[in-house]
Parts: C-alpha cells; sequence; structure tokens
C-alpha cells in the first residue's frame, strides 16, 4: 500500500518506521528539509519532502502535525489527493478534529494512537512505539465502512488494539486517562517549585525517585501538547478538572481534620480501582 505521513515526528515518525517494515511505501512530508533528508538517511521513509503534492499517489494519508496548524494543512493538502484517499490524523482530541476535516475531506477516519514518550520529534521516532497500545478510530455514521476497515487493519498491523467509539465519547474518556493526569502532574511540579527555602528545595530534587519519577513524567512532556489538549478539549478537561479539586479539597479536609480512617477508606479504594485502568 502507498502510505503517505504529513508530519515526521515522535508519531509520524515511528508510524512510518513500522509501516515501511511492514512492506508499505511509505512518502513523509515536514516542512523541514533537513528533517526529510534525515528521515531518508535513516532508512524511516522511502522519499520525504516539503512538498503536499508528493502526497499525489497515496492511498492512505496519516496526518502528524500538530492540532494547531492542522485546518491550514488540510486546506493545502486535498486538492494535491486522489479521490479515493482515506485521510486519518493521530491527534489527541477527536470531535472538533474530525469536525473540521470532514469539511474539506470524505473519507476521513478520525484516530488517537495511544502510544508515546516525553521526548519529541524525529529523532524520538521508534520501532514498535504502539505495539500493544489502544489505537481509537472514531469513525461518525457517515465514514464508509471499508475506510474505516482500511485503517483498522493498519492500525493491527502495527499491533495495536482498536477500539472503536465516536468522536464525543472519545474525547470525554481521555480527558480522564490522558489530559488531566497532565495537568495535574505539570501542578506537582510547580508545587514543588514553590518551596522556599532554596536548600530544602535542592534536597528535595536529591531525593526525588522513581514516585516522582513516574506521577511527574507527563507534566514534563511536550508543552505544546498540553496546550492543545486544553484548547480543543476545554468542556471535557474542565468538568475533569472540577472532580479533581472538590478530591483534593475532601483530602485536605481529611487530613486538617486528623481523619485517618476516611484517608485509608480512599487509599484502599484506590488501591482496588487502579488495576481496572491498567
Amino acid at each position: 500500500m502507498k502510505i503517505g505521513i504529513v508530519g515526521l515526528g515522535l508519531i509520524g515518525g515511528s508510524l512510518a518506521i513500522d509501516l515501511r517494515r511492514l512492506g508499505h511505501w511509505v512518502v513523509g512530508v515536514s516542512r523541514r528539509p533537513e528533517t526529510c533528508q534525515r528521515a531518508i538517511a535513516l532508512g524511516i521513509v522511502d522519499d520525504a519532502g516539503s512538498a503536499l503534492s508528493s502526497m499525489a499517489a497515496a492511498e492512505v494519508v496519516f496526518l502528524c502535525t500538530p492540532l494547531g496548524v492542522m485546518e491550514a494543512t488540510v486546506q493545502a493538502l486535498v486538492p494535491h489527493l486522489s479521490p479515493h484517499t482515506i485521510l486519518t490524523d493521530v491527534g489527541s482530541v477527536k470531535q472538533p478534529i474530525v469536525d473540521m476535516l470532514t469539511c474539506y475531506w470524505t473519507p476521513v477516519v478520525g484516530g488517537h494512537p495511544m502510544a508515546g514518550t516525553a521526548d519529541s520529534g524525529l529523532e524520538a521516532a521508534q520501532a514498535d512505539l504502539f505495539a500493544q497500545r489502544p489505537y481509537v478510530l472514531t469513525p461518525t455514521p457517515a465514514t464508509p465502512a471499508d475506510a474505516v476497515e482500511t485503517v483498522a487493519d493498519l492500525a493491527r498491523s502495527l499491533q495495536s488494539q482498536v477500539v472503536c467509539c465516536s468522536p464525543q465519547e472519545h474525547d470525554q474518556a481521555v480527558a480522564w486517562i490522558s489530559h488531566l493526569p497532565v495537568m495535574v502532574s505539570a501542578c506537582l511540579i510547580q508545587s514543588c517549585m514553590a518551596e522556599p527555602h532554596a536548600a530544602i528545595l535542592r534536597l528535595a530534587q536529591q531525593l526525588a525517585s522513581s514516585g516522582f519519577r513516574d506521577t511527574s513524567r507527563v507534566g514534563g512532556g511536550n508543552p505544546e501538547l498540553g496546550i492543545m489538549m486544553a484548547r480543543y478539549n476545554q468542556s471535557a478537561l474542565l468538568e475533569a478538572l472540577t472532580h479533581y479539586r472538590a478530591s483534593l479539597d475532601q483530602l485536605i479536609q481529611q487530613v486538617n481534620q486528623s481523619d485517618w480512617g476516611a484517608i485509608a477508606t480512599l487509599l484502599e479504594q484506590t488501591q482496588g480501582d487502579r488495576p481496572s485502568f491498567l
């Protein structure tokens, strides 16, 4: 299959590595010529350049650009596409993106591979990034079934676990398990940096180990991704943040009142609930 990838960063580059390894012909597009040259030199793609006209022969095009530039990219891209090209994206928010894409093109299959690292850019791309990870597809009632199955087959070939739901359901779910953790993790780091005594702050940084590493990882990632989560999934994120604040307020009250029994009950409950998310 001839596959186009617009945006050769962590996700786009990792898709290219795996899809090319599976025997597909892969051409990439990046606005930076040096990224294209590097992708070719590393064998990540068969060909790459800055011109969107290179997508003309692609049967499936993966949009892997930041959400903030996706609409402008699609507007420039669609004049070059074959009428039967399937357009799919990898954005972490789906409802506004799917709505936007379908204004310019059909068939569109909204997608979100639930994988990533704290690093970004082509140099962070890696093989098997999507293996054993959920790959969410968000078709609408107007999405052709054969287009959905084509993208689903590609996702399964990456050893991903395909999950289908509506764009709205996706955005509500990821607000809890992806977008909220980014904001909570960022606030954790910010709170630690508020320690007024420099010596204590240095000691805390020296002592930080696996617990702090695990809980702060997503808050120390690519800032642009966090901004896009808040901007494009504002309503669902606000709902999640409000519930989280209520939980914090309740915990503050319990600590203030030395209500160790209530705290024990909370921790026993969360200990039992956590495995269902993993």
